[in-house]
């Protein structure tokens, strides 16, 4: 059975793995094999309605809602942004819409350090990632 990013594998979880490495090209290759690890999402749900505005790549986030928990589904079509999507996902994925809205998510990129190491777009996709995340938990 595979990890469930937010569920097995937690933000506190990425932020102690991320501590160990020394160099930021080994970080790096850490995100993306993470992003090598999401679930393959249906090319059916590859649609337009499912699509992240304001990346630099293409990504599409689907909400699932179980109980009060929410669930994601992603995918991008470059490798350093899956594995954005899944430092996300172990922050927010079954999550209740309270936890998702009062997560810190400036403290989590913080002590990732990780705004810092990526380019002014690829920044604000992953702001544009997180504010769909909690779009649907005000929204759905």
């Amino acid at each position: 059975m595979s990890q469930i990013l937010g569920v097995d594998t937690t933000a506190d979880d990425i932020i102690e793995t991320l501590s160990f490495f020394d160099s930021w090209e080994d970080r790096y290759k850490y995100i993306i094999d993470l992003g090598k690890e999401l679930p393959k999402l249906d090319e059916a749900n590859k649609v337009e309605d499912y699509i992240v505005k304001g990346c630099q790549s293409q990504v599409w986030l689907v909400p699932n809602k179980q109980g009060d928990r929410f669930f994601f589904e992603v995918d991008s079509d470059a490798h350093i942004v899956k594995g954005l999507l899944a430092v996300v996902l172990a922050a927010f994925n079954g999550k209740t819409a309270e936890s998702i809205l009062n997560f810190d998510v400036d403290s989590y990129f913080g002590q990732l350090d990780l705004e810092r190491h990526l380019s002014p777009t690829r920044g604000n996709g992953l702001r544009a990632m997180v504010q769909r995340i909690r779009d649907c938990a005000e929204n759905c």
